[in-house]
């Protein structure tokens, strides 16, 4: 079977890719940790993963059952560099919930009617209503990073839309709805392997697309619009959570971890919730280009 994009990763990987990059990636074992700024140099082993991750599920249903009998709306919202786990973290907080509940919304490309539109319309849509958790695979901060990044809308635009962002942000916290604003961030080396991956992978193809492998050569672009949008969108009202994604594992349990600390549900387990890692879970600040 032919790689996807005619090996335009593998290419990148041995053409393109600085010499740091690619000496980390042909040195390592499966489990190291690729960035040597992270905090921990190897994943976590899956025995501790899972055993933490069983305690939080039960939390999680314990969240939706308060939510769904106390008419809570809940809408968190995930963003990242491509391949930082947005789509496996969604996937483990909706693995045990009742999905007529808990909705996941992953827009495809504006239609032509949409694009004549204000630019938040088609996302007030699909907005949780009383007792849903909504999870946005990304959200309106296209406009932020990856539309201005690969020439997708103009600076008008751009600037638009950090006019309003955070008045939009506040209307629906004081509406009622509680807003996560949830950002994985990934080392390159490690964005490279998992790109390397899913290129070989045939059952990980889908996950690959011609965006994908252009935006290989834009990552100090990605960078300056990420630490802008920071700048300009992270509110008291709405603030944003970094979640250092290098390792899976630990990123999925303390965006989790994240929430659940956040609402006030019924019966909720302390113990069991356990702390927020901060050494990998915080404010702009621990964001590392």
């Amino acid at each position: 079977m032919p790689l996807p994009f005619d090996g335009a990763i593998s290419a990148f990987y041995e053409t393109e890719a600085p010499d740091g990059i690619r000496t980390a990636i042909k040195g390592s074992d499966k489990d190291d940790v690729l960035d040597p700024g992270f905090p921990y140099k190897t994943r976590m082993s899956r025995k501790q993963y899972e055993k933490d991750m069983a305690r939080l599920q039960i939390e999680l249903v314990k969240m939706q059952s308060w939510a769904r009998e106390n008419g809570a709306r809940i809408a968190i919202l995930f963003e990242g560099r491509d391949a930082a786990g947005k789509g496996g973290t969604i996937k483990r907080f909706r693995e045990n919930l009742n999905p007529r509940a808990a909705r996941i919304v992953a827009l495809s490309k504006p239609s032509e009617r949409e694009q004549t539109q204000w630019y938040f319309q088609r996302y007030i849509n699909h907005l949780p209503a009383a007792g849903e958790i909504v999870f946005f695979d990304r959200s309106w901060y296209n406009r932020g990073v990856v539309e201005p990044v690969f020439g997708f809308c103009t600076d008008t635009q751009r600037e638009r839309f950090f006019d309003q962002v955070n008045s939009f942000e506040e209307a629906l916290v004081e509406d009622g709805i509680q807003l996560f604003k949830i950002w994985l961030n990934v080392g390159r080396a490690e964005q490279l392997r998992r790109f390397l991956s899913r290129e070989t992978d045939p059952l990980k193809h889908w996950k690959l697309s011609p965006i994908d492998v252009k935006g290989l050569s834009l990552w100090q672009e990605y960078s300056t619009a990420i630490a802008d949008t920071f700048k300009r969108s992270n509110s008291d009202h709405a603030p944003w959570s970094i979640v250092r994604s290098d390792d899976k594992r630990r990123a999925r349990l303390a965006a989790i971890r994240r929430v659940l600390h956040a609402v006030d549900y019924s019966n909720k387990d302390t113990k069991a919730l356990g702390d927020l890692d901060h050494s990998i879970c915080g404010g702009p600040d621990i964001w590392d280009a």
